[in-house]
């Protein structure tokens, strides 16, 4: 019997080591991420007061994104002031989305996207220059972005 419970014993832990081998199809019960990528074209000289037409277009898996769950759009000042509040751009079809912005001064801007499509989310955001800088504008160039900052929650 003393050698009977050992035996039993190391079958069942066995049994039970294998039963948590890696199953061949693992990688696909999870979800597979779809990353989304935005290219954001605008006018090389942009100048104060003068209304702008910028195009973002959006892929997904290096096809054009038709219909996103939402792009939306902001400016913001050099100094993180906004110049623009967030905006929905308008979807001209084959994964271009474009709006209207008009910069009320010269200086440093960004441009942020925030698009979603699928369950992916970005948020880039490109510098734009308008008109001429200061020379603090100027120096900030020279030092490079900050870190952006994180932010969460919807914004849709």
């Amino acid at each position: 019997m003393k050698r009977i419970l050992p035996l039993g014993l190391s079958a069942f832990l066995f049994l039970g080591i294998s039963a948590c081998g890696l199953r061949e199809d693992a990688a696909t019960l999870y979800k597979q991420e779809t990353p989304l990528q935005v290219e954001i074209k605008n006018e090389p000289k942009i100048s104060a007061n003068q209304e702008t037409e910028i195009q973002a277009i959006l892929t997904q898996n290096s096809q054009a994104v038709i219909d996103a769950d939402f792009m939306h759009v902001e400016i913001l000042k050099q100094d993180g002031t906004v110049a623009a509040p967030m905006e929905e751009a308008r979807n001209e079809g084959n994964g271009v989305y474009s709006f209207s912005a008009r910069f009320k001064e010269d200086g440093l801007y960004y441009i942020r996207i925030h698009a979603g499509n699928e369950g992916s989310l970005i948020s880039p955001r490109k510098q734009i220059i308008v008109g001429h800088l200061t020379d603090a504008e100027i120096e900030s160039l020279k030092q490079g972005p900050k870190n952006q900052e994180s932010s969460s929650g919807h914004h849709h």
